[in-house]
C-alpha cells in the first residue's frame, strides 16, 4: 500500500528533467517541503531559482508524513529549559508558532486548497506514573509564558491520566500544499527539474558554484542542500551528527464518527493520532512502531501493532493505507539550519527535523532565505549547524559509534546471515557466494534478485528489511529496493547487482 497523501486523487504537476546547462541565483537540491518552501519565498522575492529533485516533488519524507503542523514536539520544552535556559526555549516556541501562522498566510495568499484546519494538539499519558513528566512540561511552558493546559478528558476512545494541550495548532494535506507552492514558484519563473540527481558541487574561481546533476550543470551564486539527509560528506560531517529513525502509519476507515484534535502518547508504546479527509470520509491516522533505521523489523512490531490498536477501539475498522517514513534526528535533538560549513560560503542546509518537519521546515526556510538576503534572523542561533555543545544524547552517540563500527568493519568479516537454501520465498538475507557476501531476495515465485550488500554512501553493510522488502543502511539510513535502486539518501548511487538465476 502507498501513503494516503500520494494515493489521493490529485492532479500531479509534471516537471522536466534537467538536460542542459543552466544558470540561476539559487540552486536548491531537494523538492520536499523544506526545499520547495525556500524556493517559494526566494522566487517571490525575485530570485532566479532552480530546484533539482532526483524523484518527484514530495515523494519521500513529505509524502509520508503525518502532516501535523504544531509547536508541540513531544514533551520537549522541559528539556529545552533545563538544557539551554528559558530564553532559548521561548525562542524555539515562538519560531514554531510563527511558522504555523506563516503556513496559513501562504495558503490564504495563494488560495491553496489543502484541507488546512486548526486543531488542538495533545501529548497524553495513560499511566498515573507519567503525570509528573506532564506536570514538569507544563511548569516549563508556564515559565516561558505559554498558555497551555493540563486536561484529563479528550476525544480519544480511551481514558487518559492527563495531557498537555496546545491550542490552535493545525493539520493539512501536505501534497496539496506542496503542489500549490510549486505552482507559485513556476509562475514567478522558477524552474523545477524532477528525475534529476545532484551528485556534487564545486566552488568556481569567481566564487560562484557549479552543481553537477545528471549530465548537466547549474551555475549559481547560492546553494541550498534540502536533500533530507545531506549527501556531501566533507566538509560538514553530518553523517557523524545524525541518525535516521523509521516510523509507521496506517489510515483506517473506522465506520464511526471520529474525534477532533491531534494526539501523541508520552511513553512507550508511542501512538500518534489525527484524522484526514479522503473521498468524502474522515479517516483515522495512527502512527507508531518507531525504530532506528536499519534495525531488523517485522510486520507484528510495525504495522501490526498499529492495526491491533485500531481494532481494539474500532473492531470494524478497515485499513485503507499503510506507509512509513524516515526522519533525521540530531544528537542534541535540534535541527541543523544555516551555513552548511564554514568552508563553504553561501551554501546552506536544513535537516534533522526530528519528525516535526511540517513546522520546522518553515522555520528553516525563513532562516535560510534571510541569510541569502543578508538579513538577521532572530531564531538562527537556535539551529546553527556548526554549534559545539555538550552532547545530551550520549547513549545514542554510543549506539551510533557501535553500529557504524559493526557495519563498516566487523560485519564484513563475520559469516553471512544464513545458507542460501534457508532463505524463504518473499524474503531476503546476506549469503556467501564463493567467499563473497551477496544480498539476495527471493520473490514469491522463487526468482532471485542479488545485490552487493554494502551502502554506496560510506560502505556500511546493509540489513534486509522484511516489512518493505528493501535493503537498509544501519549507519546513516540509506535505503535501496531489492533490485538495488537507491530510494533514500544520503546515498544516491544504486547498488551493484548480480545475476544468480
Amino acid at each position: 500500500m502507498n501513503s494516503l497523501w500520494l494515493d489521493s486523487d490529485l492532479k500531479r504537476p509534471a516537471f522536466p528533467t534537467l538536460s542542459e546547462d543552466v544558470e540561476a541565483d539559487v540552486c536548491i537540491i531537494g523538492a520536499g517541503i523544506f526545499g520547495i518552501t525556500c524556493a517559494y519565498y526566494l522566487s517571490s522575492l525575485g530570485f532566479k531559482v532552480v530546484v533539482l529533485e532526483k524523484d518527484d516533488i514530495g515523494r519521500k519524507t513529505t509524502g509520508h508524513t503525518t502532516a501535523k503542523i504544531t509547536s508541540q514536539h513531544d514533551l520537549f520544552y522541559n528539556y529545552l529549559v533545563s538544557s539551554y535556559g528559558n530564553g532559548f526555549a521561548k525562542d524555539y516556541l515562538e519560531a514554531n508558532e510563527q511558522a504555523i501562522q506563516n503556513i496559513k498566510d501562504i495558503i490564504d495568499k495563494e488560495k491553496i486548497k489543502c484541507d488546512f484546519e486548526y486543531q488542538n494538539n495533545y501529548v497524553y499519558a495513560t499511566k498515573k506514573t507519567d503525570l509528573p513528566a506532564i506536570k514538569k512540561e507544563i511548569s516549563s511552558l508556564e515559565s516561558i509564558g505559554f498558555p497551555c493546559e493540563l486536561v484529563t478528558k479528550t476525544g480519544l476512545p480511551f481514558e487518559i491520566a492527563g495531557a498537555v494541550c496546545f491550542k490552535n495548532q493545525a493539520q493539512f494535506h501536505p501534497l496539496k500544499y506542496l503542489y500549490g507552492l510549486a505552482k507559485s514558484i513556476t509562475s514567478c519563473n522558477g524552474k523545477i527539474y524532477t528525475n534529476t540527481t545532484a551528485t556534487n558541487l564545486e566552488q568556481n574561481l569567481d566564487s560562484s558554484y557549479t552543481v553537477f546533476a545528471n549530465d548537466s550543470k547549474v551555475k549559481c551564486n547560492f546553494v541550498v542542500v534540502a536533500s533530507h539527509y545531506p549527501f556531501i560528506n566533507f566538509p560538514g560531517f553530518y553523517f557523524l551528527k545524525m541518525y535516521q529513525s523509521t516510523s509507521y502509519l496506517i489510515a483506517v476507515d473506522t465506520k464511526k464518527t471520529l474525534f477532533n484534535g491531534m494526539y501523541i502518547s508520552y511513553s512507550d508504546p508511542i501512538f500518534s493520532y489525527r484524522t484526514a479527509k479522503f473521498q468524502g470520509k474522515n479517516l483515522l491516522l495512527i502512527g507508531g512502531g518507531e525504530h532506528k533505521t536499519g534495525q531488523p523489523s517485522c510486520f507484528e512490531d510495525t504495522y501490526g501493532i498499529l492495526e491491533n490498536e485500531a481494532k481494539k477501539f474500532y473492531p470494524d475498522a478497515k485499513v485503507l493505507f499503510r506507509w512509513n517514513t524516515r526522519d533525521c534526528i540530531s544528537l542534541d535533538k535540534l535541527p541543523y539550519v544555516g551555513s552548511y560549513s564554514n568552508y563553504m560560503p553561501r551554501v546552506y542546509v536544513g535537516t534533522g527535523f526530528k519528525k516535526w518537519g511540517m513546522t520546522l521546515s518553515n522555520v528553516a526556510s525563513s532562516i535560510v532565505v534571510d541569510a541569502i538576503c543578508e538579513k538577521e534572523n532572530k531564531y538562527a542561533y537556535l539551529f546553527n549547524p556548526s554549534r559545539l555543545k555538550p552532547i545530551k544524547n550520549r547513549d545514542e552517540m554510543k549506539n551510533m559509534l557501535v553500529q557504524s563500527t559493526n557495519s563498516l568493519l566487523l560485519d564484513k568479516f563475520r559469516p553471512a546471515n544464513m545458507p542460501f537454501d534457508e532463505v524463504q520465498n518473499n524474503s531476503g538475507s546476506i549469503i556467501d557466494v564463493n567467499g563473497q557476501k551477496v544480498g539476495i531476495y527471493k520473490n514469491s515465485d522463487g526468482k532471485i534478485y542479488a545485490v552487493k550488500p554494502f551502502c554506496t554512501h560510506l560502505g556500511c553493510q546493509l540489513s534486509w528489511n522484511d516489512v518493505d522488502k528493501t535493503w537498509d543502511c544501519p549507519c546513516h539510513g540509506s535505503r535501496f529496493d531489492y533490485n538495488g535502486k537507491n530510494l533514500y539518501d544520503p546515498a544516491f548511487k544504486d547498488l551493484e547487482t548480480y545475476n544468480l538465476n
